[in-house]
């Protein structure tokens, strides 16, 4: 039909009344677009406009010609861009569309059949017409989605950058209250800098995703992203971490402009209980001098040396003497609660301090043993993770 020259001009006829009703049709497009899709409430009208011109003449071009364009002929790329910025969901950019192309067919029907054109032309061209809106929607929906990923991935580089900026203490004051008003951070309040790594199937995306929904269900603001394959943020509070495998150090309060000194705090948290073989989420509170312990790898040698390596000749009653040793210092030194809980006598008990003592040529009595036998004992369990002891401390609920 398109090559039929007795058809040509009653149809040119039709597109160009179509052609100058298009300024009209595009006003009461508008109108309704804007009552019927709040989102396009959005949409600058001059935008509408000249993507209602674009959508019109080329439907106007396949009403002539008969044919639909290829998917990859619809530049929608930078549409699609300006709705997902624009908060415009992709159903109703779908929606829009078809309202306009329903609008452009039923023009076209009114003005074909005002001018007795060809029922058969009629028909071909409101079919092509029919499959221009679906081919469009579906490359639409594409570049839509495309457009989607490229957004949060934008987004996402965007909040790590901040991040690390904050974390690392290289952001102006401006730039900080900045993000702090596009991420929902309050400058006026404390924030604690956190730095978690997960264990067993969680990755970190899904431990980042835990820990700021816990924020969100307490009412409390959490800021966090994938760094350097942990998960690393601000938190309002301590975290909950539920079933969740996680290792996670948290430093003290303080302002956002101060957080990359909490932030090294965390860092050194994380690191000590990693060295235990914790899991939860651990401060300096929780750890105490135990962390340390973890810094000061020389003097634990030098301790170790002292106090635990000379049990080591003994064979199995030197680990023996070891945890009799631990459970004494861990009860108060209470040596009838220590023979109860591993079922011997107390004299057994007795005997193997003593022998402690002979050993190491120190006495359980000094101040100074019980200090340097604890920090050696700690080193001991940093050396050997997961190590369940009474020394060790609870990871929180």
């Amino acid at each position: 039909m398109p090559g039929q020259p007795c058809a040509a001009a009653p149809l040119e006829r039709v597109i160009a009344a179509m052609a100058a009703q298009q300024g009209q049709v595009g006003g009461r497009l508008h109108a309704d677009l804007t009552d019927h899709i709040p989102s396009y409430r959005a949409v600058p009208r001059e935008l509408l406009d000249q993507i209602w011109r674009r959508h019109f003449q080329r439907a106007l071009g396949v009403v002539r010609e008969g044919a639909v364009p290829a998917p990859e002929d619809f530049g929608e790329a930078e549409v699609a861009r300006d709705r997902v910025a624009r908060g415009v969901p992709l159903a109703d950019g779908l929606r829009a569309f078809r309202r306009a192309l329903s609008a452009i067919r039923d023009l076209f029907i009114a003005e074909a059949t005002e001018r007795g054109l060809d029922p058969r032309l009629i028909v071909d061209r409101t079919t092509c017409l029919w499959e221009l809106a679906d081919v469009a929607s579906l490359q639409i929906a594409a570049v839509h989605r495309q457009a989607e990923v490229e957004s949060a991935l934008f987004d996402a580089r965007r909040r790590a950058d901040f991040l690390r900026g904050l974390l690392h203490g290289t952001l102006s004051a401006a730039a900080i209250h900045s993000g702090a008003a596009i991420y929902g951070l309050d400058p006026s309040r404390p924030y604690r800098a956190i730095r978690a790594v997960p264990h067993g199937n969680v990755g970190p995306d899904a431990l980042q995703r835990s820990l700021e929904a816990h924020g969100r269900r307490n009412g409390r603001a959490a800021l966090l992203a994938v760094l350097d394959e942990a998960v690393a943020g601000v938190v309002e509070a301590k975290p909950e971490t539920g079933d969740l495998e996680v290792t996670a150090g948290l430093g003290p309060p303080t302002d956002l402009a101060a957080v990359h000194r909490s932030f090294r705090t965390a860092g050194r948290m994380l690191e000590a209980a990693r060295a235990y073989g914790l899991r939860g989420v651990y401060d300096l509170g929780d750890l105490s001098w135990r962390v340390a312990v973890v810094a000061e790898p020389e003097l634990a040698e030098l301790l170790l040396d002292r106090y635990l390596r000379p049990l080591e000749a003994e064979g199995e009653f030197g680990a023996l003497i070891e945890e009799s040793v631990r459970a004494y210092l861990a009860t108060g030194r209470h040596i009838r609660e220590v023979a109860r809980s591993a079922h011997v006598h107390v004299n057994t008990v007795r005997y193997r301090l003593r022998r402690f003592e002979e050993l190491t040529g120190t006495s359980l009595d000094a101040p100074d043993t019980a200090v340097e036998l604890s920090w050696a004992l700690a080193a001991r369990e940093s050396r050997t993770p997961g190590r369940a002891t009474a020394a060790a401390p609870r990871p929180l609920a």
